[in-house]
């Protein structure tokens, strides 16, 4: 934990929920040990939505669709999701969902690797959501900032690693040593960008809101 977790629980606890359909995408997840995003950064990304009110998004990392169906629900109703998946076993699973929640018209599914489909993509997207391959996010940052429009919302999601990213190399297992290494550079980058402000933040498992100037 990034954050005390006592501190973690009783935050959680005064969020007003989500509506049934997500709870119970939420607790398939949970059962089948998907990925999803933790109740902190739902809040977070409620806040956002609300706030920001974007009429374009753009999702890399759909996995079973929570945090896109999250999205639809919290966002404008005229707000179009492209999203990106390319684990296929998930991929059925997540049109599964959009369809069972009536989203199919507000959110575009893309299969496939990011790294070969953003570049197919045009600009202009008001927000970003960052939730893929960890060790993956420098090198589609390029990409990110050419779809990201002046005043856009870039958010990343686990960039923390449970704390990892403050720890020496040479203080984490081999096995992570490059993902540990790729995510400090995409954090430096993203701080010191001549076209970004960003703020990280010890949200869930760490995040990164950045504007593009």
């Amino acid at each position: 934990m990034i954050v005390n977790e006592r501190m973690t629980a009783f935050i959680d606890s005064l969020d007003r929920g989500n509506p049934a359909f997500l709870d119970e995408i939420e607790k398939y997840a949970v059962r089948e040990q998907v990925p999803v995003i933790r109740k902190s950064m739902q809040s977070l990304l409620k806040f956002i939505l609300a706030y920001a009110k974007p009429r374009s998004i753009l999702e890399v990392g759909t996995a079973i669709g929570f945090s896109a169906l999250l999205m639809s629900e919290y966002a404008p109703s005229d707000c179009a999701i492209t999203t990106i998946e390319k684990y296929e076993k998930r991929i059925p699973v997540a049109r599964e969902n959009f369809r069972r929640a009536g989203r199919e018209d507000r959110i575009k599914l893309l299969e496939g690797d990011a790294m070969e489909l953003l570049p197919a993509l045009e600009g202009g997207f008001d927000l970003i959501f960052m939730d893929a391959a960890k060790g993956q996010y420098i090198h589609f940052l390029p990409e990110i900032l050419r779809l990201l429009k002046p005043g856009g919302l870039l958010i990343s999601d686990n960039v923390l690693q449970e704390g990892d990213v403050a720890q020496s190399r040479f203080a984490v297992t081999r096995r992570n040593r490059t993902i540990h290494a790729r995510m400090r550079e995409y954090l430096y980058q993203l701080k010191h960008h001549p076209q970004l402000e960003t703020v990280i933040l010890p949200v869930g498992d760490g995040v990164t809101l950045s504007t593009r100037l």
